[in-house]
């Protein structure tokens, strides 16, 4: 008798037979039982999960001669006909092949006689989604009302391409694809009834390639008894699929864990004398780190003593490292000049990046930011967060004017630097003097920023607040009042924009004189001034007289001191990140460089 491949000749003839897809089966059983029969089922998935065996075993147990069954006899001449596929009554057509809709037509015009032996006349279509779209008109009315006698039996892989008027006449149930140890568990079965002897290793792997289908994995194990001489192992499907032999990768975790570049390299100069193709290694080596993670979590009976060894040796940190780096040095491959260089970078690379196993290629797995000069720490979501100290050249003699807090984000999969500072936002305690301005040049004073509890303190609990009457003299104040006077208005937009422009030069009971600088010239409307005069009037509980005064100031303005600042902060969130060490190191052993523009002071304007 000749050969008959595995994917035939175990082929199920039943539903007990059936591997997998339970949720499909527990629809149709209890259809059958109960005798609740649609006229039309679709069967949808993936290529091998069962579609066209389903619909067959079906069609055995609607046609059976002791009758309507979940369980039919596999022995009548409906049975045995249905299953060596000449069944008068069953008529199979590959869509595929019969695309006109003359071919739908003559399908179709002996819907109406009875069937020749069974008890249904089965109309059985594969690959559905093949036909055209006048087939599918040519087929609509048929199939929403066929003869009683009279059943469709559709198979796809792509669903999404039937028309809208064909699903909605069907009963849809869609297949899953095969679990990998499904799969291999099912192989073991079959080379166990065959008395073929196999590995685990090697069902494991030709489980893994054949991705969910369950006929791929039984012509992948045909081909794998060839290439074995009868016999399914390791080395004979490694080789089969051109996969490299775990012995070598093993090897390199090995040189991994001591740090020994050396050895290392040795191992992937003895894979290119195999001609090995590395691309295809760096997969193996992620399916490998994959089997080491679940063998660390849960553990198997059928793990060899090798693996079970990397697994107690590797610390968990290290892989999940390991196999990121794997994820993007694939997705790099084709960036390098040649295989082995990419092979050789990412395992360099992982060398020099684990975080835990020792060697002298190791970085700190967490750096954390030390300030150069002792200051006080704030607390951002419940973690203290050192401060760091401004260049020499900027320093404030205040403590509270200590900078704002950096924070260092790093990644793996790009070097860019995301960089963060909080800002400081000063809000002096308004002065009690208001003399006009001197016309003395000479540097802006430095700001010094107040803590959280005076900041609360310079914010009027009350829109009537007592300012005295200033008489004007030629001395101007270290800081203008109208600095801790504007954030009390309420302010926005041109108004905001034109008071930031300004200094207050004189108030009295009932009058407000107001410096303007002339870099704010521009911002001069009627509806500025009136919001302004708006905000001077609520804040004072009274009417008051505005008078704007143009003039060239050397005082620092509040939208001055605002830029400023914001300078300050930008230069201090800079220094700090190229005064960190782990920074250093990042540009030192790897070449990292820090993005021009991508340091950012945090909630900077």
């Amino acid at each position: 008798m000749a050969y008959q491949v595995l994917a035939r000749k175990w082929r199920p003839q039943n539903f007990g037979q059936m591997v997998g897809q339970q949720h499909v089966l527990r629809a149709l059983l209890t259809a059958l039982q109960e005798n609740r029969l649609h006229h039309a089922y679709l069967f949808t998935g993936t290529r091998g999960v069962g579609k066209t065996t389903i619909a067959r075993i079906f069609a055995r147990c609607l046609n059976c001669e002791t009758g309507v069954t979940p369980e039919p006899c596999g022995v009548c001449r409906s049975c045995t006909e249905i299953a060596e596929g000449r069944h008068l009554d069953l008529i199979e057509v590959d869509a595929a092949s019969r695309t006109r809709v003359e071919d739908t037509r003559d399908l179709l015009d002996n819907v109406q006689y009875a069937p020749t032996r069974g008890r249904y006349k089965i109309y059985l279509i594969d690959e559905v989604h093949m036909l055209s779209g006048h087939s599918f008109n040519a087929l609509l009315k048929t199939l929403e009302e066929p003869p009683p006698h009279v059943k469709f039996l559709f198979a796809t892989t792509d669903p999404q391409k039937l028309p809208v008027t064909i699903l909605s006449r069907c009963l849809q149930f869609n297949l899953k694809s095969m679990p990998v140890d499904m799969i291999r568990a099912h192989l073991a079965h079959i080379l166990t009834a065959e008395s073929i002897e196999h590995e685990a290793g090697a069902l494991r792997i030709i489980a893994r390639a054949a991705d969910g289908s369950m006929r791929d994995a039984l012509s992948l194990t045909d081909q794998a008894i060839i290439t074995g001489a009868g016999q399914v192992t390791d080395a004979a499907v490694q080789d089969m699929l051109g996969m490299l032999p775990d012995g070598y990768l093993m090897t390199l975790l090995q040189a991994l864990l001591a740090a020994d570049a050396p050895r290392l390299l040795a191992v992937i100069g003895q894979m290119a004398e195999l001609a090995a193709d590395f691309a295809v290694a760096v997969e193996s080596l992620i399916a490998l780190l994959h089997r080491i993670m679940v063998l660390q979590v849960l553990g198997a009976a059928d793990d060899g003593q090798d693996l079970q060894q990397l697994a107690a040796a590797i610390t968990p940190a290290d892989l999940q490292l390991y196999y990121q780096l794997a994820l993007h040095g694939r997705r790099d491959f084709a960036l390098h000049p040649d295989p082995r260089t990419g092979f050789e970078m990412l395992m360099l690379r992982m060398l020099a990046f684990q975080v835990q196993s020792p060697g002298p290629a190791t970085f700190p797995k967490k750096k954390t930011l030390t300030p150069p000069l002792a200051a006080p720490t704030d607390s951002v979501a419940g973690a203290a967060i050192p401060t760091v100290a401004l260049p020499p050249e900027r320093e404030s003699s205040s403590p509270a004017d200590q900078p704002a807090t950096v924070a260092v984000v790093q990644t793996v999969e790009s070097l860019d630097l995301d960089v963060t500072a909080a800002p400081e936002v000063p809000e002096p305690v308004p002065a009690q003097e208001f003399p006009p301005p001197s016309r003395a040049v000479g540097p802006a004073p430095v700001e010094t920023a107040p803590g959280p509890a005076e900041r609360a303190a310079a914010v009027p609990v009350s829109p009537a607040l007592p300012v005295p009457v200033m008489p004007v003299s030629g001395a101007q104040p270290a800081d203008n009042a109208w600095h801790a006077l504007l954030p009390a208005l309420g302010l926005g937009g041109m108004a905001l924009q034109l008071a930031g422009h300004c200094l207050l030069k004189q108030h009295t009971e009932s009058e407000i004189l107001l410096w303007l600088d002339r870099s704010g010239e521009n911002l001069q409307s009627g509806n500025a001034l009136a919001q302004l005069q708006a905000a001077l009037e609520r804040h004072f509980g009274q009417a008051v007289s505005l008078t704007l005064e143009l003039t060239d100031l050397t005082e620092e303005t509040p939208e001055q001191r605002r830029l400023r600042l914001q300078r300050e902060r930008q230069l201090q969130a800079e220094a700090a990140i190229q005064a960190d060490d782990f920074v250093r190191q990042l540009q030192n052993t790897l070449g990292a460089s820090i993005v021009p523009g991508s340091i950012r002071p945090r909630n900077s304007d």
